[in-house]
Order: C-alpha cells, then structure tokens, then sequence
C-alpha cells in the first residue's frame, strides 16, 4: 500500500535519513523503531509528503509522491507528535473543519463526522472545546482528524506519548482496532507497545535501515527455531557436526568457562525438513556422538532484545578503525 524506495533526506550537510527502502503491506500494522535522532520522524514526514525526499521514491498505492501529491495525500491520514488541534473549537465543529479541509462531500460529512466519534470514543465530548479536554482526549481528537476522509493509510507519530496508563491502553486499543480495516504505520519508543500491537517492524539507526521483519520472526516465533545446548564435547569437535545438521541454518559458539563442555546457539528450520524435528535431530548427532547434552532451552527473545542487540551491532560496524 505505502512504500519508500531508496529514500534519502538531507538537510545541508547533514544527512538525516540514508537510501531507506521498506514496505507497509495493506491491512498490517508496522512499528517504526529508532533512537532518539534515528530519523524516524522524517521518514514519517517523507510517507505523508510533508517532506519532499532529496532522493528515491515515495509510492502509495503504486503512485510517486511528487508526481500525483493531491491523489496520495488523500489516501494518507497522519497524526504528527502535536496533534494539529485548535483548542477554540468544539470536537463536532472541529472534525466538521477537517473533513471540509480534505474535500468530503458535504452531505456526507454529519454522518461521517458522528461514525469517526463513536469509533475514537468523542461523542460524549463532541460539544465540548478542545482546549478544555485531557490530554487522552486531545491525543484522540488528533487520531479523530487522521481519520477525516476515510483514509485507507494511518501514520502516527508517538500516539501515546505522555499519557497516563489508562489513556496509554485505550488508545493502543483504538489502534488495534483501526488495524483491521487500514494500513497504519507508527513510531513509538514503548517496545513492548508495538510487540504488541505490530505484524511487522521496521527499525532506523542512525538514518539507515537496520531490520525489516515480521514480528514472529523477530521474536523467535516464525520459521525459525532458537535452541541454546550445552554439551559435554569440545567446541572444535562439535561445530563442524552441528553445522552438518539438514535443520541448522546457523551455528553460534557462546562463551563457557570449561574447555571440556561447549556452550551453542542453534538457529534451526522450525519443521526440520524429511528429518523431523531440529530437537530430535540434535539427540541422534549426540548420540552417535557420544556427547552428553547437559542443557537445551528454546531461546525466545522480547523486541527489547531484538533492537538492543541490532543497534549495538550496527554500531559496532561503524566503529572507526584506527
């Protein structure tokens, strides 16, 4: 639905974003994750063309940004970190100004206007004035005024930042929702918040891509199979054994303080292929082996694990060498 192809941004000498390429499919909900300086907000600017990108492509539904911009912005709802509120205004007369913005034919819009209230918890509120209402409400009012139009596309700037843990789950659940029926694309520095809201996650370290995977696969619960094994074999010994393994994709040597007992991360195919299972293939190699196995574990890793482990290795690669 939304893809940026080989993107880069650069403000004078600074280049903000770096060749970025990634994919938010239709009817998925992506995470965008970064540090603090990471690029993430001007890649959102990018995709809803606030922006113009100094090089690549933006396409959304297959047409470039800077070619059709008044088609594919109306295909985009976006809701920046400040929500564009006008705290004079009521709720109901507030969204009334938005649909018009972007064009909803006008006998359309009470009805339009009254839908996207019920869904984002306003009608109560709807006579109210903006200033007057809690950040929670604001925060939805700014996800009410994305919706105006009935955008096929959602991209959200850190839609939870400084609520309350109340406010926090009612919206992460109007998102869940709004996930059914759009693409939505969001930042977020709460990890465990788009674990638990995303299909697919992209991740920015200093301007670059440094991950783009499904959530399952990230977090050890795709096709893949991560075992830890320590086993009563000298490492030089058991790895080229285990790397002979149909399953075995990746061998990984762990440290241990005993010569005498390897310690290894597996990362295997999930079905094991004609040969069964990874774990049951494992036994039969040690068996034949005469290698005691001490300890096997499945290795499920946390988004937390996941970023901490991708941006210090990217940070690793960019170590300069003296």
């Amino acid at each position: 639905m939304i893809e940026l192809k080989q993107v880069t941004k650069r403000y004078g000498a600074v280049e903000a974003v770096h060749d970025l390429s990634f994919s938010a499919p239709r009817g998925q909900i992506v995470g965008l994750l970064g540090q603090n300086g990471a690029g993430k907000t001007t890649t959102l600017n990018m995709l809803t063309g606030y922006f113009p990108p100094t090089s690549g492509q933006v396409l959304v539904d297959g047409m470039d940004m800077l070619q059709h911009p008044r088609h594919c912005k109306r295909l985009i709802g976006y809701l920046p970190e400040k929500p564009p509120l006008y705290d004079e205004m009521t709720v109901a007369a507030y969204l009334t100004f938005v649909c018009r913005l972007k064009e909803v034919a006008r006998r359309s819009i009470p009805a339009h206007t009254e839908e996207i209230m019920h869904l984002c918890g306003l009608w109560e509120v709807r006579g109210r004035l903006v200033g007057h209402l809690s950040k929670g409400y604001r925060q939805r009012v700014g996800v009410a005024q994305a919706l105006c139009g009935n955008p096929p596309v959602l991209v959200l700037d850190e839609p939870t930042v400084g609520l309350d843990p109340r406010q926090v789950v009612e919206i992460r659940e109007l998102m869940r929702e709004l996930g059914k029926s759009h693409t939505v694309i969001f930042s977020s520095h709460l990890l465990s918040e788009v674990q638990q809201l995303c299909q697919r996650v992209v991740m920015l370290h200093r301007g670059r891509l440094i991950r783009e995977a499904d959530m399952a696969e990230l977090t050890g619960e795709g096709d893949v199979l991560r075992l830890r094994a320590s086993i009563a074999m000298k490492e030089r010994q058991l790895l080229p054994a285990l790397k002979g393994l149909p399953c075995v994709r990746r061998v990984k040597a762990l440290p241990t303080p005993d010569a005498d007992i390897s310690e290894v991360l597996l990362e295997c195919s999930r079905d094991g292929g004609e040969r069964g299972d990874p774990r049951t293939q494992l036994f039969r190699l040690l068996c034949a082996l005469d290698a005691p196995l001490h300890m096997l574990a499945v290795e499920r890793d946390n988004l937390e694990d996941v970023f901490l482990r991708a941006t210090s290795e990217d940070d690793a690669v960019h170590i300069p060498v003296r």
